[in-house]
């Protein structure tokens, strides 16, 4: 086989998510991860996106179907510390406002948290990618819709429900929060 057969199988490999690549350096196999496994869908999911209305709306119900799930889990689970890094992330949350960017980052963090809760790396990685799917969608709606008091009230407001440990009040709040939001995007 030739150097570049090699030179390109590499290079899909580093694609994928299985080996790294570095200038003047051997190619490094990489431990596979969830994230990595999600990252290897990454770029297809985004062309099915981008090509058909019916997929984002697909996606948008299946983040409310799996996030109702994570949100139980985390009311079940939930220590001390993950309801103060959630109320810190809110926070930053708080000072973003008038910052899309920041305030997105933060939205992210908020609901990846609440997905971490469960100690499923699982659920932590199927949490990213549907998350970084859906930004392009939701920071330009962001701008747009002045709604940010409302996430903010939201996200206090299953906060609370995480920290009393009430599953069936955490996911009333969460599919509340999502569906408004999933309303906005229409």
């Amino acid at each position: 086989i030739g150097r570049p057969a090699i030179r390109e199988a590499l290079q899909q490999l580093a694609s994928m998510g299985l080996v790294e690549i570095n200038h003047g350096e051997r190619a490094r196999v990489l431990q596979l991860t969830p994230q990595s496994l999600m990252k290897q869908m990454d770029q297809s999911a985004r062309i099915m996106l981008s090509l058909s209305s019916d997929s984002l709306e697909h996606l948008k119900s299946a983040r409310i179907f799996f996030e109702r799930g994570m949100v139980r889990e985390a009311a079940i689970k939930a220590k001390k510390n993950d309801i103060q890094a959630l109320r810190q992330t809110l926070a930053e949350q708080r000072q973003a406002l008038g910052d899309a960017d920041r305030f997105m980052a933060a939205d992210m963090r908020f609901h990846t948290q609440i997905a971490a809760i469960s100690n499923n790396p699982i659920f932590t990685a199927v949490s990213e990618a549907m998350l970084g799917w859906l930004k392009l969608y939701h920071s330009q709606m962001l701008i747009w819709t002045g709604k940010e008091k409302h996430t903010l009230a939201e996200h206090e407001d299953i906060i609370s429900h995480l920290a009393e440990h009430d599953p069936d009040a955490a996911e009333a709040a969460l599919v509340k929060h999502l569906e408004r939001s999933r309303a906005l995007y229409k």
